[in-house]
């Protein structure tokens, strides 16, 4: 009898295991397994049936509660009094009554309440195994009758049955795991690799990589070339850090420092026990830190900087993790070169293009045939043309006309040919009115590493300027040597009178003689100390100094002598100085001369008039006004009147002498004081200049 009854059992048995098996075989569903069995058995054995499943690290437990008539149940069980932990460590098949329990065997709360008097449980999966992918489980029997389908010798061999059914589950799941790993790999490098924006690349990796490992936050750390210090992109750090300063990790410092100076990644899954983890920036901050999985971002073999997971949500980074975040590395770090890279070469090219536009020369940059790339806004205003355009693909010597001896085509050969010195030729550019520029021309060849021509470059330097410079010296010698020769020459003459007694006995005409050759002496030594004045300010041997300088004692000893030699001349002479003018900081000598250059002008250049100097104080600036109504400056002279060797037309037309410099050293020496000196004139009318000095708060 007890055979056949062995026999019925064991004949019941297959018949679950071949239900099991039809039901589950198209189920590829952990849950969806879970859930079937718990149904099969409790239907088919009359038991009621638990199955549970547990979340991470067994904070949770998804159970399946299905009663003998094929009402399933699904719910959530939470903590640790409601764990299965003691029958799946044991790893066992186990029958236990719940009032004969060892102390040592504590079961969930909620399972008791479902169970009258025992269970019998076993771990799935079953047997156990270090290396499962599935998470750790319980198939319980609730009140299970003596008998039965289902006893302790046989819920092993059944756990075993579905133990297969669930590894497959969890092989699917894996597989479709890493399917979307890998599709959300593919789609960052897809990604990544099609943009060249810094702040591209770190917006689409972020919420990928935060959703897909589960974690708090990401963030990027760049290593800076020259210190290797670690510097953190501030825009993947969120709000906490805001207001802090930029995160920067010395070389070797923290878990980042490690990683970037070994190269190697690092899973640390409680950093509070690492002694390789910083805390100094959870501590500023505010953030706290719980786990870091960090890979490094390398480019051949060089690290250029690292990337980091922080926080994982749920339970621990494990080696899955580290091969997800390696894969995105790649990619990002190849990202990031190439982003640094392109920006690298468009800051050289705005570079470039900055320095090509802002050239006084003008520039010219023609191909390997001669034709027309690129030209600049002063080759424009030299060839008199707005129109660059259409200057475009032209072959250079057809559109830029020169007279020289040299064909422009022959100089752009010689350029292509030269392999020393940059060729230079002088000559004319001709406008397409006629009007001749006088220019030098320079060529220099771009070529490739093997030697062949790719482009051109033809400088065009503009020479009126050097050659009005050359005029105004050579009218200042020339000036000098009129200034100097003809009181030298006065001087002679009188000497040579006096010396032949032509005033012998005569007082009146010795004393008009020994006058013309001491006024002559003074008019020379105003021009050596001029001439000297001007070296110095060359040399930058005349400064502001600090010392305070009194306006009106200035004007005291400056204005009667002048005045005495207007009303000589017949102008009206007219001033208006406030007794108590404030002092200003500077150079005595160099105000000295500003005022007495300004009003001797005015004398000067005044056939018959007035000559009017006046002074105020407003907003804390002294104010000096020089009027005269004399000859006036033309319009045309204006934008050079403050110019060195500079003489307007009009006095030189006159006669009027001058070295053009005392406007010059004037102008100089206001800059110097911190202060500002205008014009107005009216040619045939007069000027007016107005300097504003800073006046001294002492």
């Amino acid at each position: 009898m007890e055979e056949q009854d062995l026999w019925a059992q064991a004949n019941d048995i297959h018949v679950l295991w071949e239900r099991l098996a039809s039901e589950l075989s198209p189920i590829f569903d952990a849950h969806g397994v879970c859930a079937s069995v718990a149904y099969e058995i409790a239907v088919y054995t009359g038991v009621k049936t638990v199955v549970a499943l547990s979340g991470p690290l067994r904070q949770y437990y998804d159970v399946w509660i299905c009663d003998p008539i094929g009402a399933l149940q699904q719910t959530r069980w939470e903590g640790s009094e409601r764990s299965f932990a003691q029958v799946i460590d044991g790893n066992e098949p186990a029958y236990l009554e719940k009032f004969g329990l060892p102390a040592d065997v504590v079961l969930g709360s909620d399972l008791w309440l479902l169970a009258r008097d025992a269970v019998l449980a076993v771990p799935l999966p079953y047997p156990r195994r270090a290396d499962d992918l599935v998470p750790a489980g319980v198939l319980c029997l609730l009140d299970p009758p003596e008998g039965k389908t289902v006893n302790l010798e046989s819920v092993g061999p059944l756990a075993m049955h579905i133990t297969t059914y669930l590894d497959r589950a969890f092989l699917r799941h894996e597989r479709d795991r890493q399917q979307v790993e890998f599709d959300i790999v593919y789609d960052l490098t897809y990604s990544l690799t099609a943009t060249l924006s810094m702040e591209n690349i770190f917006s689409q990796l972020t919420d990928p990589v935060r959703r897909t490992l589960n974690v708090e936050a990401v963030s990027i750390g760049l290593v800076e070339p020259v210190s290797e210090d670690i510097i953190f992109v501030e825009s993947l750090l969120g709000p906490m850090f805001a207001d802090l300063p930029p995160i920067r990790l010395r070389s070797g410092q923290g878990i980042a420092g490690q990683v970037a100076q070994t190269g190697e990644p690092l899973i640390v899954n409680n950093v509070y026990r690492d002694q390789r983890f910083y805390a100094g920036i959870d501590q500023n901050s505010g953030f706290r830190t719980h786990s870091i999985l960090c890979v490094p971002l390398k480019v051949e073999q060089r690290v250029i900087g690292v990337l980091e997971a922080i926080n994982k949500r749920i339970g621990n980074f494990h080696e899955s993790d580290l091969r997800l975040l390696q894969a995105i590395a790649s990619p990002l770090a190849a990202a990031i070169e190439n982003a640094r890279l392109h920006g690298d070469v468009l800051a050289e090219k705005r570079r470039v293009e900055t320095i090509f536009a802002s050239m006084s020369e003008g520039l010219l940059t023609v191909n390997a045939e001669g034709r027309v790339t690129a030209t600049n806004e002063s080759l424009l205003t030299l060839l008199g043309t707005e129109d660059g355009d259409a200057l475009q693909g032209q072959w250079a010597h057809e559109v830029i006309n020169v007279e020289t001896s040299e064909t422009l085509e022959a100089f752009m050969e010689r350029v292509r040919h030269a392999t020393g010195d940059f060729p230079q030729i002088a000559c004319d550019l001709i406008h397409p009115d006629g009007q001749r520029v006088p220019v030098l021309i320079s060529g220099a060849s771009i070529k490739n590493e093997a030697g062949e021509l790719e482009e051109m470059i033809v400088t065009f330097s503009d020479l009126r300027q050097i050659r009005e410079v050359e005029r105004m010296r050579d009218d200042f010698f020339h000036n000098i040597v009129h200034e100097l020769r003809t009181p030298l020459a006065t001087i002679l003459m009188y000497a040579r009178l006096l010396r032949e007694g032509k005033a012998h006995g005569d007082k009146a005409k010795e004393d008009r003689f020994l006058g013309v050759i001491e006024r002559e002496s003074d008019r020379l030594q105003r021009m050596v100390r001029q001439m000297l004045q001007l070296a110095k300010l060359e040399a930058r041997e005349l400064q502001r100094s600090a010392e305070l300088v009194n306006l009106n004692l200035v004007f005291d000893d400056i204005l009667p002598p002048l005045a005495d030699r207007a009303m000589d001349k017949g102008l009206t002479f007219s001033q208006r100085i406030p007794p108590a003018l404030p002092p200003i900081v500077g150079n005595e000598e160099m105000i000295y001369s500003v005022f007495k250059n300004l009003v001797e002008n005015a004398v000067k250049f005044t056939m018959s008039g007035m000559v009017r100097v006046e002074a105020r104080v407003e907003n804390g600036t002294v104010e000096v006004v020089v009027r005269d109504e004399g000859i006036g400056v033309p319009e045309a002279a204006k934008p050079n009147l403050f110019k060195r060797f500079y003489r307007a037309q009009s006095a030189v037309e006159r006669g009027i002498a001058g070295s053009g410099l005392g406007l010059y050293m004037v102008k100089e020496a206001v800059v110097k004081h911190n202060g500002t000196i205008d014009v107005e004139s009216v040619e045939g009318e007069g000027t007016t200049f107005t300097v504003r000095l800073p006046a001294s708060n002492e």
